[in-house]
């Protein structure tokens, strides 16, 4: 069976206000050339762009799909909330949350956005697709049921998941958030659930300010079904290994999902403009490669991944491209232009032994938890 590649060029259309990073441009913020939120097409495009040339996009299955429906949507969001944003894009656009702006059509535009993360999940589940890619965007992980934040107006993972539990196709599910940023909104939907495993991989207090703390872990019938991993700024390649060794693929197991769903945003990576890690391309290719043994170890090799942030457009596409060419198997790789300069910025062996101490101690805290629970 193939990789699916869920795209579609009507997403990279999404437009922003005028910011300069997150900042709006005004008073003493000038603007910048390319005058918008650091979450532009161009990450997206260039990535789509340099499997063309690789010849990479010519071994996966390449697919739009539907948009999601109002009744997809209405599982997560409420019905008042849909029916104001479509109402304000409808008017030109607007702001619904923080940081969300959008234009006229941004309504029809976030549902597409939704629709390729939906159709990725189901062609999965129905042995369809072995896996999927779906390039999202807008992204989604930060959307909160009646609260988009964090440049997501619509939480696609979460819609995803709820239209493949509705038509059967799935019990359990696990989603693998390793955005440099908390997947608050993920984890609010399925706070109080045990039925998705939400796991979250983040740079402690990087966004949002007040989420993603490791001793946040469910509520009700979700307690012990929400983990999160925060890690200092300046941790690089091994301990994204590392924690995923210790504390996700050790999560999965006790889990054993009927599928799982990696929120894949790259702004982990070593330039990106809103983050302090060091991962690297590579980082990302062997992470997939973790989750892709223990998906199929658990179920039967039932992967997608979901894009969602990071924003250095020159560094995106080779962290997208080493994801993709270890998700299909292609031999049409792109080489890493920076594989040795940031090998050599990789943190020292103080730094890491203490990052590797913190993971341990976070593997502990969570594995009693689960022990407890």
């Amino acid at each position: 069976m193939a990789t699916g590649f869920f795209w579609d060029e009507r997403c990279f259309w999404h437009s922003g206000g005028n910011y300069a990073l997150t900042l709006p441009v005004g008073g003493l913020v000038q603007p910048l050339s390319a005058g918008s939120l650091p979450e532009s097409p161009e990450t997206k495009r260039r990535l789509k762009n340099l499997m063309d040339v690789t010849g990479l996009s010519n071994d996966l299955d390449l697919q739009s799909a539907a948009p999601a429906s109002f009744k997809d949507l209405a599982r997560v969001h409420p019905k008042d909330f849909l029916k104001k944003f479509k109402n304000i894009s409808d008017s030109g656009g607007g702001d619904l949350g923080l940081r969300t702006p959008f234009g006229h059509g941004g309504y029809e535009i976030a549902t597409l956005s939704a629709g390729l993360a939906r159709q990725a999940v189901r062609d999965v589940l129905t042995g369809d697709l072995q896996n999927a890619y779906a390039l999202s965007r807008p992204p989604g992980h930060h959307c909160l049921p009646a609260w988009p934040n964090g440049f997501c107006l619509l939480a696609n993972i979460a819609i995803a998941i709820e239209s493949a539990m509705a038509d059967g196709l799935c019990n359990k599910v696990a989603v693998v958030d390793w955005d440099v940023h908390h997947g608050n909104g993920t984890e609010a939907i399925f706070y109080d659930r045990n039925d998705v495993l939400t796991i979250s991989l983040h740079q402690e207090y990087n966004y949002p300010l007040n989420t993603g703390d490791i001793k946040d872990r469910g509520t009700g019938e979700g307690v012990g079904f929400n983990v999160n991993v925060p890690l200092p700024p300046g941790c690089g390649h091994t301990a994204y290994l590392d924690a995923m060794q210790r504390i996700v693929l050790p999560a999965l197991e006790n889990y054993t999902p009927d599928l799982i769903v990696v929120a894949c945003g790259f702004d982990a990576a070593a330039f990106d403009p809103l983050a302090r890690m060091l991962a690297t391309a590579d980082t990302f290719r062997q992470m997939t490669r973790q989750v892709m043994k223990s998906a199929q170890k658990h179920c039967n090799g039932k992967l997608v991944l979901v894009h969602e942030g990071g924003y250095s457009e020159a560094y995106v596409p080779f962290c997208g491209h080493a994801v993709l060419e270890e998700l299909s198997g292609s031999d049409n790789c792109a080489e890493d232009p920076m594989a040795q300069t940031l090998t050599k910025r990789q943190p020292n062996n103080r730094f890491d032994k203490f990052t590797t101490e913190l993971i341990g101690e976070m593997a502990t805290y969570h594995s009693s938890i689960a022990q407890n629970g």
